[in-house]
């Protein structure tokens, strides 16, 4: 799940060379979080949250094979 998070991001913003995606686990849940340049935060989150919102479909999508919990947040 990394991976695909970090192609998404990469793929969006015009410094992808800073977008770092770190993941802590738990039992049944999974926490990535997305730090990108501070310039690129609008592109991530988008208009009111829409780009952020897909982000997160389609890497929970993913995870249905897994059977986990994914959680994205966008850091700074």
């Amino acid at each position: 799940m990394k991976d695909l998070l970090e192609v998404i991001a990469k793929n969006l913003v015009d410094y992808p060379d800073q977008v770092v995606v770190t993941e802590s686990e738990g039992d049944r849940s999974l926490v990535l979080e997305l730090k990108v340049a501070p310039e690129d935060m609008g592109k991530v989150i988008g208009k009111q949250g829409r780009i952020a919102k897909a982000i997160r479909t389609v890497v929970k999508a993913a995870a249905i094979h897994e059977d986990k919990r994914i959680v994205v947040e966008i850091v700074q």
